[in-house]
């Protein structure tokens, strides 16, 4: 699986596609070509301003191009088996899902058995599961260890975030979970910038980056090239000392 290259390369970064704006297909590919550009490793197509048919508009075209990054599909909210059919129709590599474990307030737990019924018909493809994410609220008594040793069954790689899409991820959020993963791999999720990648990157093993790309930081803009160099420069620096 090509994914799992990405997994064992020195921490990779991931870059978000959100689409949204007049020519949201468009805007795809001059993020897509800004990323390959600076050196991100893979991208997640996710409908977060955009429509799923949009998604699919995205991956068809890149189907026909050459895949110079790693392909992801995130389709909101938790919706796994449509992700899971569209990286198989468009030969991608791997689904971002927003959770794979634990017990959330005003939502419906994921069912183990569904989600490995449905696991088993794609075993090339890779899941990227969070646990304890941003958006959902765990019930009370949840337990952090339980429900990482839940999401290590079910995910590939788990992700970690803050509370909310571009909001740090507390770096003791990120060492509790990677006190209870040991050495299973860790993305982090949100909130990476320049300013804490060197200190994040020390403790998880890759990232998914979305918010800091944009100009001014805002997730609703365009890429912006010159941020994505500066992060990756950095990741760089960080990758020579590990």
């Amino acid at each position: 699986m090509r994914i799992n290259k990405i997994l064992k390369n020195n921490l990779p970064i991931i870059g978000m596609i959100h689409l949204g704006g007049k020519n949201p297909i468009n805007k795809a590919f001059e993020e897509i070509e800004i990323y390959n550009k600076h050196g991100v490793d893979g991208i997640i197509v996710e409908n977060y301003f955009g429509s799923v048919p949009q998604v699919e508009a995205v991956l068809k075209e890149l189907r026909e191009r050459s895949k110079p990054l790693f392909i992801g599909v995130n389709i909101l909210p938790n919706e796994y088996e449509h992700a899971f059919e569209l990286v198989n129709k468009y030969h991608a590599d791997f689904i971002q899902v927003d959770y794979v474990a634990g017990r959330y307030r005003g939502h419906s737990e994921l069912s183990k058995d569904e989600f490995l019924d449905v696991k088993k018909k794609y075993q090339d493809i890779t899941v990227l599961g969070g646990v304890w994410p941003k958006y959902y609220s765990p019930i009370g008594k949840s337990n952090l260890e339980v429900d990482l040793a839940k999401g290590k069954g079910l995910a590939d790689a788990v992700v970690v975030t803050g509370s909310g899409t571009g909001e740090e991820t507390p770096s003791d959020k990120i060492k509790r979970f990677r006190k209870y993963l040991g050495d299973y791999p860790l993305i982090v999720g949100a909130g990476l910038t320049d300013k804490n990648v060197v200190e994040q990157m020390s403790i998880a093993d890759g990232a998914i980056v979305g918010t800091y790309f944009k100009y001014d930081g805002k997730t609703g803009n365009k890429v912006d090239p010159y941020r994505v160099k500066i992060f990756m420069d950095k990741v760089k620096k960080v990758r020579e000392k590990r």
